[in-house]
């Protein structure tokens, strides 16, 4: 999907930035996963985010602070506002499963997709936007030193240092977690806007007001009882679900979940290869319109 993105209203001269980046939302079973980045000055890093504005991990902090940074970060005429800027990436439940379940060789993993969003993300950024940055900081989930080295095959300029639970060792990660969990709540609650007017439109007597799925955890009671109580037969869920995930495909297999079989396409015949026949072939009327069609040209009359 496309990148939202803020730039601050404040120039950088003569300061070179520092970023961050996390994710939000990487192992849910339903809806999207979303890679933020943050930037600003490095001589604010520390000052304005952990000092003035108490940036944290984003799991650490309450729905409400999360909310509240993130409208200050909105807000013309806070210092947020004028000296911070911020990108964020959606990896849709669609794009992450229809990556992940591609037949054979041609399989793209979640780590191969988060990478993908942290390089394009700090592109835009960069060469995009034409900041001066010179400090990146990532959090990760798997090998940092793998992905660490990666990254600075693509970045050589850039200082980066790729770390796990990076988004409580540094300010401007810590910021990235929070703009991208905020932007994946907002997105939750449209998706389920979405579908509980499309269920209330198709019977009015639906109480949809109440069927939340919760976090989207697969750990989250809520999640796997909307799961079990919109499971279609055949098609299963919509586009907020990851069919890549073990819990949809657990739940299709033992709820009764109508198998497919997709047969492979026969090797495509020429269409002349099917009318010419060959010389051991008997003739007949058949042979003969085969012949006529294969062999024939058309004249202009």
């Amino acid at each position: 999907m496309t990148i939202d993105d803020f730039t601050p209203t404040e120039s950088y001269p003569e300061r070179y930035a520092v970023l961050g980046v996390d994710e939000a939302g990487r192992g849910p079973v339903l809806g999207p996963m979303v890679y933020s980045a943050f930037y600003l000055p490095h001589d604010l890093h520390n000052s304005l985010l952990a000092r003035d504005y108490s940036f944290n991990d984003s799991k650490v902090l309450t729905p409400g602070v999360r909310a509240n940074l993130m409208r200050l970060l909105c807000t013309p005429g806070t210092p947020l506002f004028e000296s911070c800027g911020w990108a964020t990436k959606l990896l849709s439940a669609r794009d992450i499963s229809s990556g992940m379940l591609r037949p054979g060789a041609g399989i793209y993993n979640l780590n191969a997709q988060a990478m993908d969003a942290t390089v394009e993300l700090i592109r835009e950024i960069v060469e995009g936007r034409k900041i001066d940055i010179r400090e990146v900081y990532i959090d990760t989930i798997g090998n940092p030193s793998t992905y660490q080295q990666k990254l600075e095959r693509i970045f050589p300029s850039l200082k980066i240092t790729v770390a796990k639970k990076a988004d409580s060792l540094y300010p401007c990660v810590s910021a990235a977690s929070v703009a991208a969990k905020v932007t994946r709540d907002v997105a939750l609650e449209l998706c389920q806007k979405d579908i509980a007017e499309a269920q209330q439109s198709d019977d009015p007597s639906q109480a949809t007001s109440t069927d939340s799925w919760g976090s989207g955890y697969p750990s989250d009671s809520k999640c796997v009882s909307w799961l079990r109580r919109h499971m279609d037969p055949i098609f299963g869920w919509g586009n907020e679900c990851r069919f890549s995930w073990g819990t949809s495909k657990e739940m299709l297999e033992m709820r009764g979940g109508l198998k497919v079989d997709w047969p492979l396409d026969e090797e495509n015949t020429q269409l002349r290869d099917f009318l010419l026949t060959s010389s051991e072939a008997p003739k007949g009327t058949n042979q003969e319109l085969r012949d006529w069609f294969g062999q024939k040209t058309a004249e202009v009359i």
